[in-house]
């Protein structure tokens, strides 16, 4: 297994860096990229807003013993949700969601780590180095934080989200978080790169929590929807797998950062 990493690990590399080199289609993405990012994330709030209308249903899993019992051992459920057609005028779209359960969580311990912004860098570390609240009127809020994600190259960027939290009951709620503004950084000096010079790691986010407290704990759910730079002709069958990963990698270590902090918060 050792073997197998070394060999593979100067591979990806390469293809990680024909993917930074590659030319650039669109340095920011398209008016036709954004409006279908943003039609299909209405299409899965609408679908949020149905759910969370009624304490039945409230999160999309399997209600079944087996998966719940796979939920209450410990175990993170993640399941790919793109769509067949992802790709679309020189961006990809990426959806996943993924399931945790947290023994001795309240709806309350999720909804203090949620807006505890200046906690971030310690719960989310070494993602998230810098968080802020702007504003907050209710349960509205804008937040922007500092974020680098390391997968083989390290990426740097400051981002700023809209975001909005409600409850239907005591013991469930929700939030929703829409990137406003994301620019891409040098990870050497921390200059903010130009337009021309991004790469289209990442153009849009949204984030969607819903979370439901019983079974003497708490459900997390989480729906990540991202729109970044397609991947060039010619490098999908050495990009695909790697550009695919990164969603993936980055909601696992968000949701299991997430349980470990509130249940360090409900002891």
């Amino acid at each position: 297994m050792q073997q197998q990493t070394r060999t593979r690990s100067p591979l990806l590399a390469t293809f990680a860096l024909l993917f930074l080199h590659s030319p650039r289609l669109f340095a920011q993405p398209s008016p036709a990229a954004v409006a279908a990012f943003n039609a299909y994330t209405q299409t899965i709030e609408s679908r949020l807003a149905q759910q969370h209308r009624s304490s039945t249903n409230f999160l999309s899993v399997d209600s079944n013993p087996q998966t719940l019992g796979r939920l209450c051992a410990g175990e993170l459920i993640l399941e790919k949700i793109t769509p067949a057609q992802a790709q679309t005028s020189g961006a990809l779209l990426h959806h996943w969601r993924g399931t945790a359960f947290a023994p001795g969580a309240t709806a309350a311990d999720f909804e203090h780590l949620l807006t505890n912004f200046n906690a971030y860098p310690v719960h989310f570390s070494p993602e998230v180095l810098q968080a802020n609240l702007v504003s907050q009127q209710g349960d509205h809020l804008q937040a922007t934080m500092r974020v680098r994600q390391r997968h083989v190259i390290t990426v740097l960027m400051d981002t700023a989200y809209d975001i909005t939290s409600s409850r239907l009951d005591a013991h469930h709620g929700y939030s929703i978080s829409r990137s406003t503004r994301i620019s891409e950084l040098d990870p050497k000096t921390s200059r903010v790169l130009s337009t021309n010079e991004e790469h289209g790691f990442l153009w849009r986010l949204n984030t969607y929590w819903s979370y439901e407290e019983r079974d003497g704990g708490l459900y997390l759910q989480i729906e990540s929807v991202s729109l970044t730079r397609a991947i060039p002709t010619g490098l999908g069958w050495a990009i695909g797998p790697y550009v695919e990963s990164i969603p993936r990698e980055s909601l696992d270590f968000t949701l299991r950062s997430a349980v470990i902090a509130i249940k360090k918060g409900s002891q």
